[in-house]
């Protein structure tokens, strides 16, 4: 085969591969969209997982889970915007003690009520046709609101279905039920929406954690960094290491830049999420539909457009992010989003035999790109199914794709975070957790072509003759975009007046 042929003939298959499997974590819109089915139940798509040791001021002793959901939303999505699904499961899963397997799961299960706000029109009440009515959007489900978004949330302990069950409560009058904000419909509408937006921070209590815990769910800006376009462009990237070009690490654009999603949030006391001495945990998230849909032929003001009945069957999974979008191929991808950590030894093969590297070889080998020869990859083994020793590897371990961190590695402040994460020196970063400011995309790249094997992680120097590169796709990211504390991401970009 000739070079052309192999650059057209490993772009489809191979690409992806690249920047998921070294850490497998995220890269290219890390989780938007990536599997066939997917595509078609965007309300459930899961599109980025953070888990990091809290680093705002005086919140040392707790831990943060970030599950980002419904991807490329525009801030002009009305007149619907984007609620989360009521008839769909969403779960945050904890594995404390190595084996796979859920220890603790939190589940949110959303509600929309339209409250059917009228307008006078030539003496007959006739219901308005937008999200809201022209009054105030200034504070927790205000008058001026037509569709209120409530949530609860579930603790189980033991397996996600048939585990012991108990609510998680305000920790200010004790209920159940929890308003999410709006989205950002505009500034004429909602003159501060981060104002309006922090009135959604709930404390709350979580049965067995004496500390109570800190939770939000709300449209965030997108944030992710990466240049997407030219990277699936068969790496359209004119410079893919800093050592082609001296501004190649922030020498293009972000994206999503202008997209927004929806972060399910919760800051939790550390010590309610481990378990015995070890101080490493898991975790990945998931979403659920039912398994049966009815569609109503003729849904009514008191009808339904359709009715969901039977088990709930998983449709989205994501743990370390570009997986599934990257990492799995095409025949698996549906596949892996039913599966668990659990059952991954089905999925090895994809991590031990990575191809991507060798498109980077082909694309840029003469520049001196050259893939691993190290095989199986023990290097991208540890990271993506183990944990590194030392680093955040569990005493005991079953392998199996989920984000790992390393509790006991205390969280480094903002402005002395390194957006490299371990690679960097900085071992409260990515792939020890993730925080919202650690550049997977540049690291994946890196670990790919054999970083790990330069620390003698896995592998030898000799087996990555690249390892020592500075890859990167050109967009960069560090904490400075995010929030210095809790609910770390951005302010969602607003629908009006468009930038």
């Amino acid at each position: 085969m000739s070079l052309l042929q192999s650059k057209t003939a490993l772009g489809a298959a191979i690409l992806g591969n690249l920047l998921a499997m070294a850490y497998a974590p995220s890269a290219f819109a890390s989780s938007h969209r990536e599997a066939p089915f997917i595509t078609q139940n965007p309300k459930v798509d899961a599109t980025d997982f953070y888990m990091f040791r809290s680093y705002e001021a005086g919140r040392g002793a707790y831990t943060t889970l970030v599950a980002d959901y419904v991807p490329l939303q525009d801030a002009y999505g009305g007149p619907n915007y984007f609620t989360m699904d009521p008839q769909a499961l969403y779960e945050i899963h904890i594995d404390n003690n190595g084996d796979g397997k859920e220890d603790l799961t939190f589940q949110f299960r959303f509600t929309n009520t339209i409250k059917d706000a009228q307008f006078t029109v030539g003496g007959k009440k006739v219901s308005i046709p937008l999200a809201i009515n022209g009054g105030a959007i200034d504070t927790v489900n205000p008058a001026g609101l037509n569709v209120r978004e409530t949530y609860s949330v579930t603790v189980v302990r033991g397996d996600r279905r048939s585990g012991t069950r108990t609510q998680v409560t305000n920790a200010s009058g004790g209920g159940t039920t929890f308003d999410k904000p709006v989205d950002n419909i505009g500034n004429k509408s909602i003159p501060n929406y981060a104002a309006y937006a922090a009135q959604h921070v709930y404390a709350v209590n979580i049965p067995g954690c004496a500390t109570p815990a800190r939770m939000f769910v709300g449209q965030r800006k997108d944030p992710f960094v990466v240049n997407l376009g030219e990277t699936f462009d068969l790496i359209n990237i004119k410079a893919p290491a800093t050592e082609f070009a001296a501004n190649a690490e922030s020498a293009t654009k972000d994206d999503l830049a202008k997209k927004n999603v929806t972060a399910i949030e919760m800051e939790v006391p550390t010590s309610c999420l481990t378990a015995g001495a070890d101080p490493v945990i898991g975790g990945w998230t998931t979403a659920s539909l039912r398994q049966g849909r009815l569609l109503n032929p003729a849904p009514g003001t008191t009808t339904t457009a359709s009715k969901e009945g039977g088990a709930w069957v998983q449709v989205s999974r994501l743990g370390m992010p570009l997986v599934n979008e990257l990492v799995i191929g095409l025949k698996d991808k549906d596949r892996f989003n039913a599966s668990k950590p659990s059952g991954d030894a089905q999925f090895a093969d994809y991590v031990t035999n990575p191809t991507a590297p060798a498109l980077v070889e082909v694309l840029f080998g003469s520049a001196g790109a050259k893939a691993p020869t190290n095989f199986p990859r023990n290097d991208l083994v540890a990271t993506f199914l183990t944990g590194i020793k030392g680093v955040n590897q569990p005493t005991t371990v079953t392998a199996s794709e989920m984000l790992r961190l390393n509790t006991s590695i205390a969280a480094t402040a903002v402005g002395a975070q390194n957006r490299l994460g371990v690679i960097g020196g900085d071992n409260a970063g990515f792939p020890n957790g993730r925080r919202p400011g650690d550049d997977v995309v540049d690291v994946v790249l890196r670990v790919a072509m054999g970083k790990l094997c330069t620390l003698n992680i896995g592998c030898a120097p000799a087996d990555a003759p690249a390892g020592g590169l500075h890859f990167t796709d050109g967009a960069y990211l560090d904490e400075k975009v995010f929030t210095p504390g809790f609910p770390y991401l951005a302010t969602p970009i607003a629908g009006s007046p468009q930038m």
